[in-house]
């Protein structure tokens, strides 16, 4: 028990310190991707509804190409496609010249395309759920489209999505595991250096779990505040 503690306390001799900057790692990168994923998600989901039939095409398109491919295959393709794509586009205009993406940030595009994809699906469906006398009614008191949409329809769609988003974002926790195949030390990067310089895997495979259920609870019990308070904001309404 006292090898336990040692290996896990702050310091030389411990893994405390490495542990903690993989959270830190883990919750910086969740919260990063979480405004993307909902910006493209929202963006996507009005494609979906547009009277173009070409942007409904294309939303379609995106959203079965980030939904149909595994989540760990999409980072590839962002962090090493990608960066073989620009390679090659830089050599056009200078051969000498080289481009290395940052890590942090293609596991950030990656997930947050990935939950885009599926954040769209929930905001469409939201959509569906708003009548369409809430427009009407918007239109009637002489606010403009994008008026209605802020005032009117935004505060409803929210209220009405936060569920199935809220499950996207247990979802993005866990997927930001993925990350630590590129290097990034996150929590599972981390366990698995620890793991293996001190051949303790049970340990600190152990403790990864504990801390990602720890980051769920943390998650769940912030989230059912979000849901109360926007319930009673709807009561208001």
């Amino acid at each position: 028990m006292e090898r336990v503690f040692t290996l896990l306390s702050f310091g030389p001799e411990g893994w405390g310190d490495n542990i903690a900057a993989g959270v830190v790692i883990t919750v910086s990168l969740a919260l990063a991707t979480l405004p993307v994923g909902l910006a493209l998600g929202f963006l996507v989901a009005l494609g979906k509804r547009s009277p173009d039939r070409f942007l409904r095409l294309a939303a379609n398109i995106y959203t079965t190409i980030f939904r149909g491919l595994p989540e760990l295959l999409t980072l590839f393709l962002v962090f090493y496609g990608a960066q073989i794509g620009l390679q090659k586009l830089i050599h056009f205009f200078d051969p000498a010249a080289s481009i290395e993406i940052n890590a942090f940030v293609a596991g950030m595009v990656a997930l947050g395309a990935v939950f885009s994809s599926y954040a769209s699906e929930v905001f469409l469906a939201a959509f569906r759920a708003i009548p369409s006398g809430q427009y009407e009614g918007g239109y009637a008191v002489g606010l403009s489209s994008s008026q209605t949409m802020r005032l009117v329809i935004a505060p409803q769609l929210l209220r009405l999505a936060l569920p199935g988003l809220s499950n996207l974002w247990l979802i993005l926790i866990k997927d930001t595991a993925l990350v630590s195949v590129i290097g990034i030390a996150d929590v599972l990067r981390q366990s698995q250096v620890a793991a293996r310089v001190t051949k303790e895997a049970f340990l600190f495979f152990g403790l990864a779990c504990l801390i990602y259920l720890a980051l769920a609870m943390l998650s769940s019990i912030a989230i059912a505040a979000i849901e109360r308070r926007a319930e009673r904001a709807g009561a208001v309404r």
